[in-house]
């Protein structure tokens, strides 16, 4: 078995700890390096684990690598991805892609001319009930699918995720990519169309948006609308959904994707919380992430996938400030 050796770019994003863990279970993966430009970061990982630290990405990109995975904070995605590509290694890139769609687009062709992969981190692909309800509706249980109503409602995370020169923007861009790369994969049909509503309802002076309504018109007709606020509060029992009702002409779906839960009851949490149950999601988006760059075969879930996600957030933004609907630029 090959051994893939893989870098490690920024763990700004909390994610980036969650990826690192999967991908050490995989036999024949080694974690090769890390950079971060704050290395207290992960400071306690390189001491623990004795992985190198480069303090440039550009070093760590000289090594013999295969790929990286980048965690950095939205705004940086670009510039990492480019480099990586530039140096001929794979990469798996936390959502969104990007934050403009003309550098989305310039990560992809620079990947695809390097003969490099670009894989989008989208790992709700892979939910239990998700990949259940994707088989149905492709045996044609519901019909032709007419309408989705979505949500992906969070936490609001605070950090650099609520500065919009690094994320780009808040819950829109942030919650609206994960449910809209499901909904893309579920119709088959890219979105052209977007109106949207956003402002900041649930932090009082945040400065950037934590709730929003985006609706989507795609190129066959299905319309949908998701809910991407970070609207749970502290004492919801768990931090996170995301959900669909899929209307078809022949019948209806609901998708609770992370619904496996059990009920646990805490004295000393002094709240009841879900204890999710179902298969993890993580693991199977990095494995085959692995297997791709191993075998030289192509990533399921592309740069491209990305791009279709992240420009209908960047469109939402576009409608808001207009008060109209817009078009999606793809």
């Amino acid at each position: 078995m090959k051994t893939v050796k893989i870098g490690m770019i920024s763990f700004a994003h909390s994610h980036a700890n969650g990826i690192l863990n999967e991908l050490s279970a995989i036999l024949g993966v080694e974690i090769a390096g890390i950079f971060d430009d704050q290395r207290e970061r992960v400071d306690k990982i390189i001491e623990s684990r004795g992985i190198p630290y480069y303090e440039d990405h550009k070093r760590l990109l000289e090594t013999d690598i295969d790929a990286v995975v980048i965690c950095s904070e939205n705004s940086y995605h670009a510039k990492y991805t480019l480099d990586a590509a530039a140096a001929g290694k794979h990469v798996l890139c936390e959502k969104p892609l990007g934050i403009k769609v003309d550098e989305m687009k310039r990560m992809i062709e620079s990947c695809k001319r390097q003969g490099v992969q670009l894989m989008t981190a989208f790992p709700c692909r892979y939910l239990p009930a998700v990949i259940k309800a994707k088989a149905a509706v492709d045996r044609g249980e519901i019909g032709d699918i007419m309408a989705i109503k979505a949500t992906n409602r969070g936490r609001m995370p605070g950090r650099w995720f609520i500065r919009k020169e690094l994320s780009g923007g808040g819950a829109v861009l942030d919650h609206t990519v994960h449910v809209m790369d499901l909904m893309n994969w579920f119709t088959g049909s890219d979105p052209e169309e977007v109106y949207a509503e956003a402002g900041t309802l649930f932090h009082e002076g945040l400065g950037i948006d934590d709730a929003g309504i985006v609706h989507v018109k795609f190129a066959n007709g299905v319309a949908a609308v998701i809910d991407p606020s970070w609207s749970r509060a502290k004492s919801f029992p768990t931090g996170g959904d995301v959900t669909m009702r899929l209307i078809g002409t022949k019948g209806v779906i609901d998708v609770n994707a992370l619904g496996q839960v059990n009920e646990l009851y805490s004295d000393e949490l002094g709240k009841m919380q879900w204890s999710y149950w179902g298969d993890g999601m993580g693991g199977y988006m990095v494995h085959d992430f692995v297997e791709a760059v191993r075998k030289g075969t192509n990533v399921p879930i592309t740069g491209d996938d990305g791009l279709r996600s992240a420009a209908v957030a960047i469109a939402a933004y576009e409608s808001v400030e207009c008060g109209a609907s817009v078009r999606v630029k793809l």
